[in-house]
């Protein structure tokens, strides 16, 4: 029997919390497959596989917290349990190559429902280098997440098939591995002397790869705070921040009139990741597609922020998690779908589809662009379950973690530009949505009460809508409710 451990957390972390497991017990378990997640204060950290065998007992649970050392699990012996796994423990399906029982075929990976293709972005890999089982080869872009491909045997990349850049479906082959074994555990040891100096032993994270090549950072000026030195995407951000000079920046595009050689010189051009594309082409679609109209409203903040500073404290202490402004226009928009319900329909053929559930899309914006992860059942979950489902998809959006399933099905859109200091927009709809409400700026400003002016903390509300199924009177109803809601909290608690 084999104990899978907590591995070394980092300098001054000591402890983590359990998010994923990736196999249950009874599951077939290669050598180096992927476990479990454990999640620090800094980083998120992947458990891989000791040995090969059969998953056992599972001694710390989902959300359990644990120390450096601390037992996972077990796994004990399995006759033919190392090569069981190789095919299924990447997504990346393997299939001899005809002519030989050496080769294996990478694969496109499952890219997830409706996504028919994808970009191959980077190859951290190249032809004649040696691999290991499971280790990453290349990351692909679809036009919600990125997709990393691993190794589904080790041996020598012997053929590239999709350069960077090239467009693939969901059935193509991305490369060659030759003299490949699926079960020789052996295999990994030349291919991990093959990983970056400085970390003889670990592969940097895909992502932070990625982004390294993307802001022409060096490895070498970045501190991994990784399992084993390990560089994570938040290391490569962080050293972009940081005052040292960064890395010279890639060779200018060639002149092109009218633009004078001295400016040209002075620009760059950046190939558009097929995230931000994807986010272009739905924006003019739904422009195109929808009678898209924006009406605006504003609200007095200061019944909210008053009940936030009264129980922010108690909150935080009893939930673990802090009571920001989310859960209130959540809670409110909510409310007030219920009593406008063609704001959280859509438009299907000659069909209007209600839907007597909101899944809430909560818009957050990441370094690679604007995503939209999805609050399921929004309408029947507390302020505290609010609160901290938005945190942690949150967390999953900035770290490139979100799959496809958790940004697909909303019913209603929230966009807070605020967070960025917005007075005021005119938000674009989500399609097939039809309605997204704006949040913008707290700003201090005079207004008439009762006969005298006073500064009050305001709001201004944008709500856009598909103005083919919902009338100006419902979206002028739509935000009168959400307005009163705010104004007025125990409306929500009493369910006016």
């Amino acid at each position: 029997m084999t104990e899978v451990r907590v591995p070394t957390l980092g300098e001054s972390v000591t402890e983590a919390t359990v998010a994923t497991w990736f196999k249950k017990p009874g599951d077939a378990v290669a050598v180096d497959e992927m476990l479990c997640e454990l999640e620090t204060d800094k980083v998120t950290v992947e458990v891989p596989a000791p040995a090969a065998g059969v998953l056992g007992e599972i001694v710390a649970a989902e959300g359990d917290t644990v120390g450096v050392d601390a037992l996972l699990a077990n796994i004990t012996a399995g006759e033919g349990a190392a090569p069981a796994p190789a095919a299924a423990a990447a997504p990346a399906a393997a299939a001899p190559a005809s002519g030989g029982g050496d080769a294996v075929d990478v694969m496109v990976p499952t890219l997830g429902e409706s996504v028919t293709e994808a970009t191959v972005s980077t190859w951290f890999k190249a032809v004649g280098d040696t691999v290991a089982q499971d280790e990453m080869l290349c990351e692909l872009e679809t036009d919600k997440v990125s997709v990393e491909v691993p190794a589904p045997a080790a041996g020598v990349l012997t053929e590239i098939v999709a350069a960077e850049g090239a467009t693939v479906d969901a059935t193509a082959k991305l490369a060659v591995i030759g003299g490949a074994s699926a079960s020789a555990a052996p295999a990994a040891a030349p291919a991990a002397a093959a990983a970056p100096a400085g970390s003889a032993d670990v592969e940097n994270a895909p992502s932070a790869n990625k982004l390294m090549a993307e802001k022409g950072i060096a490895a070498s000026a970045v501190t991994g705070t990784g399992r084993d030195g390990r560089i994570m995407k938040e290391d490569v951000m962080k050293a972009a921040l940081a005052p040292a000079p960064a890395a010279a920046p890639a060779p200018a595009a060639a002149p092109r009139a009218p633009v004078s050689a001295d400016d040209a010189s002075r620009e760059e051009r950046v190939k558009m990741t097929r995230l931000r594309q994807t986010i272009a082409k739905r924006l003019k679609e739904s422009q195109n597609t929808a009678a898209m109209l924006t009406t605006y409203n504003e609200v007095d903040m200061g019944a909210v922020m008053d009940l936030r500073k009264e129980y922010k404290d108690a909150f935080e202490k009893k939930h673990g998690v802090r009571l920001g402004f989310m859960s209130f226009f959540t809670k409110a928009c909510c409310h007030a779908l219920k009593e406008v319900p063609e704001v959280n329909a859509e438009i299907d053929g000659s069909d209007i589809v209600y839907k007597n559930f909101v899944h809430m899309g909560v818009a957050a914006g990441t370094p690679t662009g604007l995503v939209v992860p999805v609050i399921r059942d929004a309408d029947s979950m507390s302020f505290a379950e609010i609160e901290k489902a938005i945190s942690e998809k949150g967390k999953r959006a900035r770290d490139g973690k979100l799959s496809m399933a958790e940004m697909q099905g909303g019913t209603f859109t929230l966009s807070n530009g605020g967070v960025y200091g917005s007075l005021m927009s005119s938000p674009i709809l989500n399609p097939p949505q039809s309605g997204i409400l704006g949040m913008h700026k707290i700003q201090d400003r005079p207004m008439a009460i009762n006969g005298q002016v006073v500064i009050r903390p305001m709001m201004y509300l944008a709500l856009s809508y598909d103005h083919r199924i919902v009338d100006g009177k419902g979206a002028v109803t739509f935000l009168v409710r959400v307005k009163e809601a705010l104004e007025d909290p125990r409306r929500l608690l009493m369910d006016l």
